[in-house]
């Protein structure tokens, strides 16, 4: 989630080299947050190769951002 918050979109290569993940793995976990509804998926075709990219909906975006006040919350807990 934090590499499509500061991204409008990310596609599937791009996703699976920044986490350094098999596809089997990243596509386990995309569909988990799109069963969510936190991201959504565009397909198109460049040429004729497929290509998938993937972006925060706004829900996922109000998700993510209470789960950094969540964490904030705990660290400042801490002090």
């Amino acid at each position: 989630m934090s590499a499509l918050a500061v991204n409008d979109f990310l596609d599937f290569n791009t996703l699976k080299e920044y986490f350094d993940v098999t596809d089997g793995n990243l596509a386990s976990h995309l569909k988990a947050l799109e069963a969510e509804c936190f991201i959504d998926v565009e397909k198109t075709f460049i040429g004729r190769k497929p290509n998938t990219k993937y972006f925060m909906t706004d829900e996922g975006k109000a998700a993510f951002e209470n789960h950094l006040k969540a964490l904030e919350s705990l660290i400042n807990a801490q002090k």
